[in-house]
């Protein structure tokens, strides 16, 4: 095999590489806290790169940024090429990179639209119950059954208002639809507002394909994730992680095993994407992981934990780095013992033994090699990156965001009309009827001498020429009960002042969001 068909990862008895032809077939890079994961992460990203591979990372401590300038000449890393045998074709360079962010602050905007992800990960993002959850399902088809686009929150908000507004012509259609339900609903609506997930929803969102994008030179593009921030919100940070694996599983077009994959995936603390989540939804990324190397698309999971990651999902990771854990507790010596199990045993090495042994930048390999064997594991000295060891400047990453192929895309946001704005023309329609008929039943009253009528249509009693403050009384009630918005109404206003514009695009549930229609 030679240097196009593989990524060089380190030295042991021999080269430990990782077959290009076989990197769709998943991975994991695991280990404690400081043993090195982020290096081995980042020495992939170079490899996959420079074979021409593009590649999304999330960057949890902003260190994976240093991927897109190059790296500084320091006497340990030349050390280390010498003592895995690259000194000669060692040097440094930086990776073409694109910065993404959810919050838009530190790289371009990521947005999606509600109705693509879905009532299931929705659901899971607000922490619902199963019947809160049922009466988001009932909103996503009273939706479609109406063609209201959902496209941002305020699109969600004005649909609560409409579904609680028809509470119970929709419990007879759908099944039981509980106002307090929905109110639970809109009051975790504003707990994540708060933590800043309304930018990540709406227009113009992300199509997929611009995480598929090479360099005229034949580079892949690193797409870089800026999570630093994201992580005060971890389950927004699953759920956007979820949304991925689905859009891209929808997306590409299958293409069997091809000769290098179209895109890897390197998804950083993978334990928050299986934290409390429900059976039904790992099953789903269980399928998604075991199918979408079909599509030409590796996913990495990069943990500290192996038992963070359900067995099944486990089972599916080929090709392996694990670096050093510690035995301090009954369930580290557990994890120790079962990410020595998942090796191909080496007859030489005690691999229970050196998995808490192995020392900063160390790790056992394993990855797959011929037709689609483990290789035997080995304790392999990493190769150091030819890019910076740790973050850009503020300076350096303005630059590069300007300079990026995306750049102006995504950088705006849009709003065109959608459930909001549909909701609020009905809501002043009916308004604007109701008053004309008000109007034209006030006129008849007054010329055929009829009783009179309050605002609200409410007949007001005769009391007499002596009752007059107990007549004023009545009136002021009846106006204050006419004057009162419909819950549609004051949840149409509520939506219009707690949210600003945002935007959306067609129509479509990815393949974990459509969970309810059974797929």
């Amino acid at each position: 095999m030679t240097a196009k068909d593989s990524i060089f990862i380190g030295a042991s008895t021999k080269d430990e590489t990782l077959a290009l032809k076989l990197a769709n077939r998943h991975g994991l890079i695991a280990g404690a806290t400081g043993t090195g994961k982020t290096v081995s992460l980042q020495i992939l990203a170079e490899g996959f790169s420079k074979a021409g591979v593009p590649v999304f990372c999330s960057d949890i401590k902003g260190d994976l940024s240093g991927l897109a300038v190059a790296g500084e000449s320091k006497d340990f890393l030349e050390k280390r090429a010498r003592e895995v045998g690259i000194e000669k074709s060692y040097e440094y360079g930086a990776m073409p990179a694109v910065f993404w962010d959810l919050l838009g602050k530190q790289g371009h905007p990521i947005r999606t639209t509600i109705s693509e992800i879905g009532p299931l990960l929705l659901a899971r993002l607000l922490e619902l119950n199963d019947t809160q959850e049922g009466i988001l399902n009932i909103l996503f088809e009273l939706a479609d059954d109406e063609g209201l686009l959902l496209l941002d929150l305020k699109d969600l908000r004005a649909m609560l208002a409409h579904v609680a507004e028809r509470a119970s012509e929709l419990s007879t259609l759908y099944g039981n639809v509980s106002k307090s339900s929905i109110g639970a609903i809109q009051r975790r609506l504003l707990v994540l507002e708060r933590q800043g997930a309304e930018n990540f929803f709406g227009e113009p969102a992300l199509d997929i394909r611009d995480f598929i994008r090479t360099t005229p030179d034949g580079k892949g593009v690193v797409n870089i994730l800026a999570a630093d921030k994201l992580m005060t919100s971890p389950r927004l940070y699953a759920v956007f992680l979820l949304w991925l694996l689905s859009e891209l599983f929808e997306e590409l077009p299958e293409v069997g095993d091809p000769k290098k994959p179209k895109l890897v995936f390197f998804f950083d603390e993978a334990h928050l994407l299986f934290n409390d989540a429900p059976k039904a939804l790992v099953e789903k990324v269980e399928q998604v992981v075991r199918l979408i190397r079909s599509k030409g698309v590796g996913v990495y999971f990069v943990t500290q934990n192996p038992l963070d990651i359900p067995e099944t999902v486990l089972a599916q990771l080929g090709n392996r780095i694990q670096h050093a854990l510690r035995a301090f507790t009954p369930r580290d010596q557990k994890a120790v013992r079962a990410a020595a199990e998942t090796f191909r045993p080496n007859p030489d090495l005690n691999t229970e033994r050196v998995i808490t042994e192995l020392g900063v930048g160390e790790a056992l390999v394993s990855t797959l090699e011929g037709k689609g064997i483990p290789s035997i594991v080995q304790r392999t000295l990493i190769r150091p990156p030819c890019s910076r060891l740790g973050p850009v400047t503020q300076a350096e990453r303005r630059a590069i965001i300007q300079a990026s192929s995306v750049f102006g895309l995504y950088d705006r946001s849009k709003d065109r009309t959608s459930a909001y704005e549909v909701l609020m023309t009905r809501a002043e329609e009916e308004q604007r009827l109701e008053q004309k008929r008000r109007d034209k039943e006030d006129n008849h009253a007054r010329k055929h001498g009829e009783p009179r009528r309050s605002r609200s249509g409410f007949q007001l009693p005769d009391f007499g020429r002596d009752d007059r403050p107990r007549r004023e009384s009545v009136e002021r009630r009846t106006r204050r009960r006419g004057q009162r918005d419909t819950v549609l109404e004051a949840g149409l206003k509520s939506a219009a002042r707690s949210l600003g514009t945002s935007l959306g695009r067609a129509l479509v549930r990815g393949l974990l969001g459509s969970l309810k229609r059974g797929n």
